[in-house]
């Protein structure tokens, strides 16, 4: 069972700070849960921090392949989705698919042990990583204003 689903983020995003909360309906289907700030990874000896346009129209919602001047014309994904699988008050199961031209590319099974506040062995690095990290932040701090904690 899905718990909490989300759209899509750009596979070059690396997110940092979250900018919108649970209470912003336009930020409430964002692929990360939130709106984030971050930096642009696309030029991998470049990191370059978009304004706030880029990050609500390109870096946010992904698929930014033929919007974005940063966006490499590689065979590579344009997007990355996630979800949770599980949630056992543990440990999180989340599925990752990376997409190029809304079909599957690339994907995967994250573990994050909730006691240890990490990812367990076997995760990847990069892009799918932080993004994780950030998806997981904007669930858990959804399901904690959710249950009033």
């Amino acid at each position: 069972m899905c718990y909490y689903t989300s759209e899509m983020a750009c596979p070059y995003f690396d997110p940092r700070e979250p900018r919108a909360r649970a209470y912003d309906r336009s930020s409430a289907m964002l692929p990360l849960g939130d709106m984030w700030a971050g930096t642009c990874r696309a030029v991998a000896d470049e990191p370059w921090q978009p304004d706030e346009t880029r990050l609500r129209r390109l870096c946010n919602p992904g698929y930014a392949r033929d919007a974005c001047a940063r966006f490499p014309s590689d065979d590579g994904p344009d997007a990355v989705r996630f979800a949770i699988r599980h949630d056992n008050g543990t440990r999180l199961g989340i599925s990752w698919v990376a997409e190029r031209d809304h079909h599957p590319f690339a994907h995967g099974a994250l573990d994050y042990s909730l006691a240890e506040g990490a990812f367990v062995e076997g995760a990847p690095g990069g892009a799918i990583l932080r993004q994780a990290r950030a998806y997981v932040g904007s669930y858990l701090r959804r399901k904690a204003e959710a249950s009033g904690e």
